[in-house]
């Protein structure tokens, strides 16, 4: 409630001159003029050459407490109400008091208004309008509704100018119910013909969302020549997105004649933003330069956020570089721009330039250029700007903290993050979800985990997004009950939607639980795109690429159209499976949907070509993108070493060296595989100093398995020994076989029984391991060692992987096993494949190698099983169903053995046809009874 007013004397009224026109209005003219320091010299002379009895103190402040609130000039304003106040004249004159509530209220303390407001003996319907404004324009809507309510209470008649304020602070508060009330107040009271009511109830209606309310007021009114009466319709429509209402009445304002002010072609470019209006934006542009509001700030700014909106970013950053006087937002306009758009180190310049100049970054440039530097993983960058929020005082911001922390995950700076969080003062549910989920993002599934613990303990609630990153921490750490524990939770709290099935059916594919996801993909009712891609990653990530091309197909036929990420999941199948055609068919689907080959599309079709043996292709797709990035160089290198030019892979690791880019640990694996399968022992072992040394890289456990077998294949097993034993770490399973398999080529029993036994000792999760050790048992005839392997490996729960071969034709993949008979053509390949033998053994001398049947069976089954080999069935297929001139390429999951190498080889000279084959190590090309391998592999 209201204190009561003070009762004073009877009201004395100073008496104006009497010819004032001759006196005030130069006083009036100077305060129309806008200069505060000229309207107090012009006050100051009329004090002190008039004698009070003649002066009107009303017509001598009234236009200066006018300024002070226009200028909102608080200390000015304070000063003529101390003067008001030494002259005890501000008590006696109520028009007086209610242009100081006015000024108060404009000027900012709403106290300073209510007190002066309080303390009136005499208040009429201006001063309350005042007090009622004041409240309104400071953020305190409620207050301005009871001071409109007690005003109701006391009697006084409201006025037109009431409505403007009350229905503000309606909208401030959301109440439609009380817009209303007061609309049919200014029905009854005969307001509603009033122009600023009328604009005022449209404004109402619309910002409650009541646009036919709104467009009904807004028909019903007859002369539309009210230029705030449109702004307010128009801008009703463009703030909820009805970007084609909001034009159409543009386009009508134009017809009628209307003179458009800045307010106008705000709205209206916001309108605009849409990509489907960008010709209409482009008028209004037109019309913003012949209009020459090309200077006024808002208008451009908008201009600037409409191209921004529309990835316009050449015409927006022309129209910023044209501006001369630009603020803040046309700076931050820009900034958020650059970063919506990918343009990240356009977005740091901007930001050192905004500086340079002199302009100081508030928080929004802030969040932009940390959300930069984290997308471009610009360590340093984003710690410049934490130092800067640092010294600015915005580090304690909630919104910044949060993206600080989001900038060092994007960084994998894990320390910096977790001290960024628990600098945070406060802490809302997104600082949880983002470091939760930063964590997880960077290998460190424990401590997510431990967080999402902490958030439970704190009674915070869980949301989807969270759990997202639980999940993905519990599929890393491969802990299936905890996964399952997460998935009922989910399911429990009602979070189950769309984007955690599909995370859900990810991670239990990344546990190798198939059968889980495929339940729970079968499970989803409205499968969308990221459906599709999760299983079909799921079907890779466990080698079973067939079933993902199957999932692709089906993908086709429900006119799911896939997104590059899809495209970049099934890529992988097709080069599992050397399924060229189906690559070629995704690559054809990326140039026809204008996919910009580039980054991990490119990379993922440089590989699937180098995979399908098409080295000639992978190259093209390498050569044709302009910034090629680390990976893209690490996949082509890799493509060369596949294939046995060792060469060609460090001429390109040299060429990277000249472009600036930095090689990492994979780089480098694959170049020291090329060295190997070139046998480039020297640059082998020069590359693996190189990495050590110049780029300070520590090895893997697989860089040194690669230098063993670099130098086991030249059969300098002595030193690939002593670089065994002089690891500083413990040598791994892996480097023990690379040895291992040297000794067995090379028949060298010592090496053999030490590499035999350490990797016994070992032990390990790769049945490969044992198998390789089982094979070099069963060579020497030590069939009694081959059992006791074979035991082992049923007691861990272990199963060699069968030999399967893949081949393409006819636009499928077909797949065969060991002595396989399931395929619709099995009668006649098994009758091609004995023509095929029959022919090679008559025309080719070819005898069979029962020496690489490791198994203690006759003779006579030896050659049956090796006749059987999945490759030869494959082969056969080939003879039988891809036309001549055509290269026959098959895929094997593991190492081809020493006959079918030179059957193939045989194949390519007596039947004059080109074979590609892949095994578990590198490529075959054979042709003319000739191996690119160099009967080494």
């Amino acid at each position: 409630m209201l204190n009561k007013p003070h009762l004073n004397p009877a009201l004395h009224f100073f008496k104006l001159p009497q010819n004032p026109t001759k006196l005030f209005p130069s006083l009036k003219h100077v305060c129309d003029q806008g200069s505060l320091n000229e309207a107090f010299k012009s006050l100051t002379t009329l004090l002190t050459q008039q004698h009070a009895p003649d002066l009107s103190l009303d017509a001598a402040y009234s236009p200066l407490l006018e300024l002070c609130a226009k200028k909102k000039a608080l200390p000015e304003g304070q000063q003529l109400h101390a003067h008001l106040i030494k002259s005890c004249a501000v008590w006696d004159s109520a028009f007086l008091s209610t242009k100081l509530v006015y000024m108060y209220g404009k000027c900012g303390p709403v106290l300073d208004a209510q007190k002066m407001f309080d303390k009136m003996s005499h208040r009429t319907v201006f001063t309350w309008n005042a007090m009622i404004g004041a409240f309104a324009a400071n953020g305190e809507p409620l207050m301005a509704l009871d001071m409109y309510n007690e005003m109701r209470v006391f009697g006084v008649r409201v006025d037109s100018f009431t409505f403007p304020c009350v229905l503000k602070a309606c909208v401030a508060v959301g109440s439609l119910c009380c817009g209303e009330e007061v609309h049919g107040l200014a029905v009854k009271c005969g307001f509603d013909d009033v122009g600023f009511v009328v604009n005022s109830l449209v404004a109402m209606y619309a910002s409650c969302n009541e646009l036919g309310a709104a467009r009904k007021l807004f028909d019903g009114v007859g002369d539309k020549e009210d230029v705030v009466l449109w702004n307010c319709i128009i801008s009703g429509y463009s703030a909820r997105g009805m970007s084609d209402e909001a034009l159409g009445l543009f386009r009508e304002m134009q017809k009628v004649g209307v003179a458009m002010n800045t307010y106008t072609f705000v709205a209206a470019l916001q309108a605009c933003e849409e990509s489907l209006c960008g010709k209409l934006g482009m008028e209004i542009h037109a019309a913003v330069l012949k209009l020459n509001y090309c200077v006024d700030i808002y208008v451009v700014n908008s201009l600037l956020a409409m191209y921004v909106r529309r990835g316009k970013m050449d015409e927006a950053a022309r129209i910023f570089s044209d501006l001369d006087d630009k603020d803040i937002v046309s700076w931050n306009t820009l900034l958020s721009g650059f970063v919506q758009n990918g343009l990240y180190k356009e977005a740091l310049l901007l930001f050192h330039d905004m500086q340079r100049i002199g302009h100081r970054p508030d928080q929004v440039s802030l969040l932009n250029i940390l959300a930069a530097s984290g997308r471009l993983r610009s360590l340093m960058s984003g710690t410049e700007a934490h130092a800067y929020a640092i010294k600015n005082g915005f580090d304690y911001d909630l919104q910044v903290g949060n993206t600080l922390i989001d900038m060092y995950a994007k960084c994998s700076c894990v320390n910096l993050m977790g001290r960024a969080f628990e600098k945070m003062p406060n802490k809302d549910f997104i600082s949880w979800t983002t470091i939760i989920a930063g964590y997880a993002q960077n290998n460190c599934h424990t401590e997510a985990l431990e967080l999402c613990r902490k958030v439970q303990m704190l009674g915070l609630e869980v949301d989807a997004m969270m759990v997202e990153s639980i999940l993905s921490a519990c599929g890393a750490l491969k802990c299936v009950p905890l996964v399952k524990e997460v998935h009922g939770y989910a399911i429990r709290r009602g979070l189950f939607d769309l984007v955690l099935q599909n995370a859900v059916v990810n991670v239990y594919g990344q546990c190798g639980y198939i059968d889980y996801a495929y339940r729970i993909f079968n499970l989803i009712e409205s499968k969308d795109v990221a459906s599709l891609t999760s299983m079909i990653s799921c079907y890779v990530h466990n080698g079973l690429a067939n079933e993902a091309l199957e999932l692709c197909h089906f993908m086709k036929e429900t006119n799911v159209e896939p997104d590059s990420i899809a495209l970049v999941s099934i890529l992988p199948a097709a080069a599992s499976l050397s399924a060229l055609m189906k690559g070629k068919e995704i690559h054809g689907f990326l140039t026809r949907k204008g996919f910009i080959l580039e980054g991990s599309v490119a990379s993922s079709l440089v590989d699937m070509y180098a995979c399908c043996g098409t080295l000639k292709n992978a190259y093209n797709i390498y050569n044709s993108v302009r910034n090629k990035n680390l990976i893209l160089w690490t996949t082509m290198i890799d493509a060369y070493g596949m294939h046995g030019h060792g060469m060609e892979a460090i001429d390109l690791f040299k060429r990277m060296q000249d472009q600036q880019i930095v090689p990492d640990h994979i780089t480098f694996l694959a170049l020291l595989y090329a060295c190997s399968h070139s046998g480039l022992i020297d640059e082998g072992k020069g590359l693996f100093e190189i990495m050590r040394h110049e780029y300070q890289l520590e090895p893997w456990p697989e860089h040194f398995a690669c230098m063993v077998d670099l130098l086991g294949r030249a059969n300098r097993l002595e030193e690939a020994y002593h670089f065994v034993n002089s690891m500083e770490s413990q040598p791994t399973a892996e480097v023990w076989c690379a040895l291992l398999g040297a000794c067995r080529v090379h028949s060298n029993k010592k090496f053999e029984e030490i590499a035999a036994k350490k990797i016994l000792e070992l032990g390990s999760k790769n049945p490969g391991n044992y198998v390789l050790v089982s094979n070099v048992f069963a060579a020497r005839g030590r069939w009694e060692h081959v059992e006791e392997v074979r035991m082992k490996m049923k007691g861990i729960g272990l199963k060699k992987n069968p030999g399967c071969s893949w081949i393409e034709a006819g636009n499928k993949v077909h797949t065969f096993t060991a002595r396989d008979k399931s395929h619709p053509q099995s009668n006649e390949i098994y009758q091609k494949l004995a023509q095929i033998t029959e022919t090679l053994e008559r025309e080719a001398g070819y005898v069979v190698q029962t020496k690489c049947v490791l198994q203690n069976v006759e003779e006579e089954e030896k050659v049956q099983m090796l006749y059987g080999h999945s490759e030869r069935l494959a082969i056969a297929y080939g003879l039988l169903n891809i036309p001549e001139g055509t290269p026959i390429r098959i895929t094997k999951n593991l190492r081809v053995c020493m006959d079918c190498h030179t059957f193939t080889k045989l194949i390519s000279k007596v039947f004059r046809r080109v074979l590609v084959v892949r095994d578990a190590n590198r490529f075959h090309h054979f042709k003319d009874g000739i191996c690119s391998c160099g009967d080494f592999w």
